[in-house]
């Protein structure tokens, strides 16, 4: 891939998605692995139909799209259907995000994913950054933003690699606990910093 890569990553709650807005508007192209995530099951897609046939036309609304809300009742009862959905999404994900990061034109682009290294996406960057903020933030966050328990909010990040773990795998690291106004003063920095290593790759 000819195009240098920043994996953007944080855990749920960090504020991923304010951080590559602030990139966007500094002209950089912005892949999201959710948004992938979501295409690649979108009415006609392959995901889709290959969904609709393992687990029948049950499995959408009325208007035809994916329930996300019933598949993920059905995958959280039972870890063989979790298992086969994994083995169907993440190879249509990483092809259409590989696709997506090549036909970049930015001078670098940027590939935003919760799970960047648990996933092993990092393989695919020439640098990483990472949004950090306290566990207690994340909660109050996410908890806010997702109307969930802070039981579940607790279980979610339990699931993600630890905070720790993250901090020694980035090459950078955002603090996101203050005001917009530093955070984006440290991204413009940032900015300036991935155009000089882009420009040398």
């Amino acid at each position: 891939m000819a195009n240098w890569v920043l994996g953007l990553t944080g855990g749920i709650g960090s504020g991923k998605s304010a951080i590559s807005a602030m990139f966007e508007d500094l002209s950089i192209t912005v892949v999201d692995a959710d948004i992938v995530a979501r295409e690649v099951v979108l009415p006609g897609s392959q995901g889709l139909k290959q969904i609709t046939a393992h687990f029948s036309e049950d499995i959408l609304t009325s208007e035809g799209t994916l329930d996300r809300a019933k598949l993920r009742a059905i995958i959280f009862e039972n870890e063989a259907e979790k298992q086969w959905l994994n083995a169907l999404m993440h190879p249509l994900i990483r092809e259409s995000m590989l696709t997506q990061l090549a036909q970049a034109t930015s001078d670098y682009v940027i590939l935003v994913a919760p799970l960047l290294f648990e996933n092993g996406l990092e393989q695919y960057c020439s640098h990483t950054l990472l949004i950090d903020v306290p566990v207690d933030v994340q909660i109050a966050r996410t908890t806010a933003r997702d109307k969930v328990s802070i039981e579940q909010a607790k279980q979610i990040i339990a699931s993600q690699m630890s905070r720790e773990n993250k901090q020694q795998k980035a090459n950078d690291i955002l603090d996101n606990n203050r005001p917009l106004t530093e955070v984006a003063n440290d991204v413009k920095a940032l900015h300036q910093g991935y155009l000089q290593l882009s420009a040398m790759s």
